[in-house]
């Protein structure tokens, strides 16, 4: 068992365990407490109130689906508990496509794209609010013909052996997130929303006065533009549509905290990080200053100690969420992903060094800043055959809007490189094409010319085959693909300019850094402490 330094640590971790054991797993374990039997009463008068279901005798040649309850405790940003939840889920994994549904695919907004509209907020000194739909999946309406059994513990004497047919999707069914997604599309595009084609879960309305941009994630819709009223306008209205919760300035949203102070809007994942080394059980281990010691070599060997690779797994899961709002962690977290399939014991060494760095920067992450400028730029670097059996490169890429950043990625390259030159040369292709999405999507948010976006590299070889065909005697055998970027900017939409290496954002990215060499590219790439701002 696990060692508690104080009597205080043993309280909090004995609370924090009833805390867990409060939620039960079935209808016969939650009977048992008024507090949950409310819950389902509230869910059941949810459904009925939204006429989401007739009773009716399920006709020849039908199968009806069962339904089971599933409780949550919903806590906020600190772990206070906010409400007990209980939900009525269909077990839609008994489903047959082409017989009681067809097409399940529903679009969520991207991360970065998340990002990017906090930052144009930020920019410009607007508010972010946060909506959410209550029992969102109930709202969208079903054309195939389902019907289900009557939930456990709700079953009247005179109804026994009927089941319901569904009218509106339920929680569970393959359908339920695309029947919502289209009822709220044609909801927003009957409120003069405009739906952005570069990226579906995004809707712009603008007038000559006002702009108002709208996120969508699953039921959670984020909301920010100019004047307030229109703002508050769209609240009215969404609330007259939909039963909505209506949660004020944003501040907590799919595990990331939002602080919105003086115009600038700072976001961090701590609480998730503390959980995360809870669920390690580190959550007393020792900080490290580096997530990866520059020596680490790591590979798919067949010797050594196998670990048990669900575990492995979760915590490669759990951390790349983290990377949302953590940069810094782009290359390990990477780097520790290629070795999912079979992890050993040094693989999972490498992991627990990673999560002792996580003690030590929970509270670190982005602050957007007003009038941090509104210009996009990025950065593109590769390590050339570092840490790879293969041979192949690592790309990396960072894109700022203004002073703070919005899109990072650290990928192995697909192809093996024969120079460094090479390497870069394939690395600022990848940054093209990001470039180009990014400068296009700003462009539709802002309805604002498309400007040209500056790629900063630290090969100045690299760059002359960017811009000079007269090395083509070099560059014949690279794939033609990786020529795109020479299109980019013969085309003027991307321009190439060199930076020094102590200066590339992009090289905390590519490889595990010394300690010094490490701490001043993390300030540099504009991550921060934020625990001291926050607090005050």
């Amino acid at each position: 068992m696990r060692g508690f330094r104080t009597l205080s640590d043993l309280y909090e971790n004995t609370e924090e365990l009833l805390l867990a054991e409060d939620e039960p797993k079935n209808y016969k374990e939650a009977s048992s407490d008024q507090k949950w039997i409310e819950a389902m009463k509230v869910e059941l008068d949810s459904i009925n109130r939204n006429n989401t279901w007739e009773l009716t005798t399920l006709p020849k040649g039908h199968k009806a689906i069962g339904l089971k309850w599933v409780f949550k405790t919903k806590k906020d940003a600190n772990g206070n508990i906010i409400k007990h939840k209980a939900r009525l889920v269909a077990k839609g994994y008994i489903q047959q496509h082409g017989i009681d549904f067809e097409e399940v695919f529903a679009p969520v907004a991207r991360m970065e794209t998340i990002r990017l509209l906090l930052a144009i907020a930020a920019n410009n000194k607007w508010e972010v609010h946060h909506l959410d739909v209550k029992s969102a999946f109930l709202h969208g309406d079903l054309k195939e013909e389902v019907y289900v059994t009557q939930p456990e513990g709700f079953i009247t004497r005179q109804d026994q052996g009927k089941v319901y047919r569904l009218i509106k999707a339920l929680y569970g069914l393959r359908q339920a997130p695309r029947a919502w997604n289209i009822k709220l599309d044609n909801t927003l595009k009957s409120l003069d929303f405009k739906k952005c084609a570069l990226e579906q879960a995004i809707y712009t309305k603008t007038s000559k006065d006002s702009t108002l941009l709208i996120g969508v994630y699953v039921d959670d819709l984020i909301i920010t533009g100019t004047p307030k009223k229109e703002i508050d306008k769209f609240k009215a209205q969404m609330e007259e549509k939909f039963e909505m919760s209506d949660l004020g300035l944003l501040a907590y949203y799919l595990g990331i905290e939002v602080a919105q102070t003086n115009g600038d809007i700072l976001i961090k994942q701590s609480a998730y990080a503390s959980k995360i080394l809870k669920e390690a059980g580190m959550i007393d281990c020792n900080e490290t200053l580096i997530p990866m010691d520059p020596g680490t070599r790591l590979t798919k060997i067949t010797e050594g100690t196998m670990v048990n690779s669900t575990e492995y797994r979760s915590l490669i899961g759990c951390l790349r969420y983290l990377l949302h709002t953590r940069p810094d962690l782009s290359y390990s977290v990477g780097l520790l992903s290629r070795f999912m399939q079979e992890p050993r014991e040094q693989h999972m060494k490498a992991i627990r060094q990673v999560l002792r760095y996580v003690k030590g920067t929970k509270d670190y992450g982005i602050t957007y800043k007003h009038n941090g400028g509104n210009k996009i730029h990025g950065y593109s670097d590769s390590s050339y055959g570092v840490n790879t059996q293969e041979g192949k490169g690592t790309t990396s890429i960072i894109f700022y809007y203004g002073e703070s950043p919005i899109s990072w990625s650290t990928q192995k390259q697909a192809t093996v490189a024969l120079s460094s030159c090479e390497s870069e040369f394939i690395a600022a292709t990848a940054a093209a094409t990001q470039a180009l999405w990014l400068k296009r999507l700003l462009s539709k948010l802002t309805h604002s010319q498309e400007e040209k976006v500056t790629i900063q590299v630290d090969n100045k070889s690299a760059i002359a085959l960017m811009k000079n065909p007269v090395f083509h005697g070099r560059s014949k055998h690279i794939d033609t693909k990786y020529h795109f970027i020479r299109e980019c900017v013969e085309r003027e939409d991307i321009q190439v300019e060199f930076v020094s290496g102590e200066y590339q954002k992009a090289d905390i990215l590519t490889k595990a850094l010394p300690k010094i060499k490490f701490l001043t590219m993390r300030q540099l790439i504009g991550l921060k402490d934020l625990c001291s701002r926050v607090c005050d």
